[in-house]
């Protein structure tokens, strides 16, 4: 019984924010294959216009691959563009304001700063706090950009921090960097949900 209450409290907070024409930032975390697309989809719900940001590189055929069933499994009147540099620019207060904004995701824009700061030197030579300071940048300038925006704000990261410690420097400095700009993000927006094994629970 306490848990059909449980449920029945986080489906009406669900519903909640789905209704079009409310301005919120929400940032929806978890791990890989966790549903956590799939629950961010949800959120926008009926949404006349959505305009979809992602965030990944084709660099491979696996990641083509992936690439393109997300993007069947959208609907046809979202409006995709592939970037994860100035974000900011695209996330402005001319966007109507019963249409939604869904970025995704934070973390593959983390992971294509990093290399494109690094360049061609090898990771062990990397400046990791410049770096930082730089992605760090890049972030309040997104923060400020979805809270100017009129409408809703979807985001979507990789919960980096419940594994075992990485055991190169690159990878470390990576979750550390990621799991940092998880908490700005999480501190700026009005929702937080973390999702897991499909399940989405509301956190903030």
């Amino acid at each position: 019984m306490l848990l059909r209450s449980a449920t029945m409290v986080l489906v009406n907070e669900y519903h909640h924010t789905i209704e079009p024409g409310v301005r919120m930032m929400i940032l929806v975390t978890g791990g890989a294959r966790s549903g956590k697309s799939r629950h961010a989809e949800a959120l926008i719900g009926d949404t006349p216009q959505v305009l979809y940001i992602a965030t990944s590189q084709i660099l491979d055929d696996e990641m083509a691959a992936r690439i393109e069933h997300h993007r069947q499994g959208r609907p046809a009147h979202w409006h995709t563009v592939e970037r994860w540099q100035q974000l900011d620019e695209l996330i402005n207060a001319d966007i109507n304001p019963q249409n939604a904004v869904l970025l995704e995701c934070i973390t593959t824009m983390v992971t294509n700063l990093l290399f494109d700061y690094g360049g061609d030197k090898d990771p062990e030579g990397w400046d990791y706090v410049a770096m930082e300071q730089a992605i760090n940048g890049e972030i309040q300038l997104l923060i400020a950009a979805c809270q100017r925006c009129p409408a809703k704000v979807v985001l979507v990261t990789n919960e980096v921090g419940m594994g075992i410690v990485p055991e190169n420097r690159l990878a470390r400095h990576f979750r550390d960097i990621a799991g940092r700009v998880n908490q700005q993000l999480a501190a700026a927006v009005d929702e937080v949900w973390l999702v897991v094994s499909g399940i989405g629970v509301k956190i903030k």
